[in-house]
């Protein structure tokens, strides 16, 4: 019994996680709390959870050693957390773009990339890659609003884009009436030159 109680004492530690480190994304601090699992061996993985913004690891006492073991391993990660790269689901969800949004920023460089990263996806043989980007850089576009601006300027582009295009078609239609006009006057003959032996009358002078 007493054994039984003693196991029933758990281990606790707690980490919180600051707003430099989430930037206000519930995303970013999951993907941080699957950091730190990816990190920690099998049988430490679900002695770590996530409580809002607090990382909590419970372990029972006589577990004292693996305990240990994975505080130092998630104080190191708690510590490396600011400069970890942003992924796509997390940028999204930091900056409140969609992922047409952040495809078109990334290709037209507005959005830059940290590189790419491969993962294994679970359970599966195929890889994914994709990009990821720099903490300090996403915080900047955050902090300034950047993806009102983008959208404002796409918006604009798009306007002009339509008017473009619209002028361009006036003009064609214009220029096709204009040939056609063209054509008409050009085939504009005196009737009367049809008309066989007509050059003959007329030198006869019997119009005359």
């Amino acid at each position: 019994m007493a054994k039984r109680e003693k196991n029933d004492i758990e281990l606790i530690r707690t980490w919180t996680l600051s707003a430099a480190v989430t930037m206000g994304s519930s995303v970013r601090a999951k993907g941080l709390l699957q950091e730190i699992q990816a990190r920690l061996p099998a049988s430490s993985k679900k002695a770590i959870s996530l409580e809002g913004v607090d990382l909590v690891l419970a372990m029972p006492a006589d577990e004292k050693p693996a305990f240990t073991a994975a505080v130092s391993v998630i104080s190191r990660a708690v510590h490396e957390a600011p400069s970890l790269p942003v992924i796509p689901r997390e940028i999204q969800d930091i900056l409140g773009m969609k992922t047409s949004e952040r495809h078109r920023w990334l290709a037209d460089g507005r959005l830059p990339s940290a590189g790419t990263r491969t993962v294994r996806l679970a359970g599966r043989a195929r890889q994914i890659t994709f990009h990821v980007f720099d903490p300090k850089v996403v915080e900047d576009l955050l902090d300034r609003g950047a993806v009102d601006e983008w959208r404002v300027e796409d918006a604009e582009a798009k306007a002009e884009k339509r008017a473009k295009a619209a002028y361009q078609r006036k003009v064609a239609r214009l220029s096709k009436k204009k040939k056609g006009t063209k054509k008409e006057d050009g085939n504009t003959e005196d009737p009367a030159s049809k008309l066989r032996g007509w050059e003959d009358f007329n030198l006869d002078g019997l119009l005359r």
